[in-house]
């Protein structure tokens, strides 16, 4: 399985320069990568594109901040590591430090805005459940905001598609 992020913050402006070609582009590679020997071709063949098209749209849209993430997602858990979700109360003024010292860590894999008290929430996947409480302690002392643990006591299956 794959994980393609549309950024949700973008200006107006950023998301109306996506052509019709970008668009079928995310919303399909939020389906996922097939499981064949040229996935990319395939991909490209399904929306119109060559397959260099396709490699170099994706590269833009990544570069241009467009997404924020493409890549495989690994269940944390099965294989041996630690996974939960966090939350921090981040003072408005302060919010861009902190996302980029929290966005620092290669344990963080989502990183998201809320309006909320708690308005950053971001998922921490680690080699091992006793690195999620270090991990955490570090985020801690990088931010000088306390941060919320909120470990998964039931696990849902729920398909998350952003269109665009």
């Amino acid at each position: 399985m794959n994980a393609i992020s549309p950024h949700h913050s973008l200006p107006a402006d950023t998301l109306a320069e996506l052509d019709a070609a970008d668009r079928r582009l995310i919303n399909r590679l939020q389906d996922g990568l097939p499981l064949v020997a040229a996935p990319y071709a395939s991909v490209a063949a399904e929306i119109g594109v060559s397959e260099g098209e396709l490699l170099y749209r994706l590269e833009r849209l990544l570069e241009a901040g467009v997404l924020s993430r493409f890549g495989p997602m690994y269940h944390a858990e099965l294989l041996g590591g630690g996974l939960t979700l966090a939350a921090l109360a981040v003072p408005e003024h302060d919010f861009e430090r902190v996302t980029a010292a929290v966005n620092a860590f290669p344990e963080v894999a989502h990183n998201y805005r809320r309006e909320h008290r708690l308005n950053m929430w971001f998922v921490l996947a680690t080699e091992t459940p006793e690195r999620i409480g270090q991990v955490i302690a570090e985020i801690e002392a990088a931010t000088g905001l306390p941060v919320f643990n909120m470990p998964k006591q039931e696990e849902f299956h729920v398909r998350l598609h952003l269109p665009v």
